[in-house]
């Protein structure tokens, strides 16, 4: 696979109230960021090779002003090799949603829209920070289509303090009558110095619990896949395997990507590296011709190779014991024979094919698979 490009645009109009991602509140420093961006981009042209995957997220992409992106996916045409069927996906938020914005951002390139839905019902919106409502999601999605988009993948959150099993269900139901190529359902997660992450720190009782979780999971997976869609990924379902994300698959299986931006990551063979999380740190360091880099480290063959367990095993496709061999040097089949039986045994992986990979019941422990 070719490697993927991802632009993280740190700004939002307003901070979600359970969101740790990096961004800013105030659009005044968007002519700076860009500015920096466009150089930023300068200092890779040479050192990867033709994309296939540009995924611009956030932040709040579609924050930014129409003619902001068009720039951005021009110089991005410049400075880049591009394949010509490359898949190119934006982040927005259904607030942010005309018919006039959708019908330019078409224009530019973008081939699949990425929309933050998280919830159709308006009380959840509201605790989770969400500054549009559950109408405002239906009618952009409506517009989306007009305007001519026919990738579109809608996040989804669960396990939201307050929401019951019916709430979800209804809120699954309104997504499927829209039927979208792809959909992304997370589980709430409190994160540390979230505003949901300090009301919920100690975890009252009405949020969530081992059983609970597993049973939106369980229910979630059962529903989307009885509707047509593969569950490709612990959090991600597909209408088909060609609408499966290609640019986040590449992060799963450690192909290589270049990520610009502040707080962005890349990874090139053994070597994974990562911008300031700062946007005057990494304007700094840019106006002084320097990358942005704040940390980065090479990892060794082990590392390596507990990281693609880790990661395969979040994948329906699994692991192939022959390509793991051959990469890692590890043959799985023969040093974890027992492990693996056990696990077969409990109706948590599947062997076949060749291959290793999660049952239904498995991914929702697929961080513990791979401590096998």
């Amino acid at each position: 696979m070719l490697p993927g490009l991802y632009i993280h645009i740190p700004f939002c109009i307003s901070k979600c109230h359970y969101c740790n991602f990096y961004s800013v509140t105030s659009l005044e420093y968007v002519p700076d960021f860009l500015k920096s961006l466009y150089k930023e981009m300068a200092m890779y042209r040479e050192r990867f090779e033709t994309f296939d995957t540009l995924y611009i997220g956030g932040g709040t992409p579609s924050a930014l002003p129409i003619d902001s992106l068009e720039e951005l996916i021009q110089k991005v045409g410049n400075t880049f090799d591009l394949s010509p069927d490359s898949e190119m996906t934006l982040e927005a938020n259904p607030g942010d949603l005309d018919a006039t914005y959708l019908t330019e951002l078409r224009k530019t390139g973008i081939n699949r829209l990425n929309i933050g839905v998280q919830s159709f019902d308006d009380a959840i919106l509201s605790l989770l920070g969400r500054r549009h409502s559950g109408q405002d999601a239906l009618v952009a999605m409506g517009m989306s289509r007009t305007a001519g988009f026919d990738n579109i993948g809608l996040d989804l959150i669960y396990c939201v303090p307050g929401q019951d099993m019916h709430g979800w269900m209804k809120t699954l139901d309104q997504a499927l009558n829209f039927n979208p190529e792809h959909l992304s359902c997370y589980q709430l997660t409190l994160e540390p110095g979230t505003p949901l992450g300090m009301i919920y720190r100690k975890g009252p009782p009405g949020f969530s619990d081992e059983e609970r979780e597993y049973d939106f999971f369980m229910k979630t997976s059962e529903k989307l896949e009885d509707a047509g869609y593969i569950h490709y990924e612990v959090s991600n379902f597909a209408r088909d395997g060609i609408l499966a994300s290609q640019h986040n698959q590449k992060y799963w299986d450690h192909t290589p990507y270049l990520g610009l931006g502040p707080s962005a990551h890349s990874f090139k063979k053994n070597k994974r590296w990562w911008n300031h999380s700062s946007l005057p740190a990494y304007i700094h360091d840019i106006e002084q011709g320097t990358p942005p880099v704040e940390e980065a480290e090479v990892l060794t063959n082990e590392q390596l190779c507990l990281e693609a367990l880790s990661l395969g095993l979040r994948t329906k496709k699994g692991i192939n014991f022959t390509d793991f061999k051959m990469k890692y040097h590890v043959d799985l089949l023969s040093e974890k024979k027992e492990i693996i039986a056990t696990l077969k045994a409990e109706g948590l992986v599947n062997v076949k094919n060749g291959s290793l990979s999660p049952t239904r019941r498995g991914l929702v422990i697929a961080d513990s698979l791979s401590l096998l």
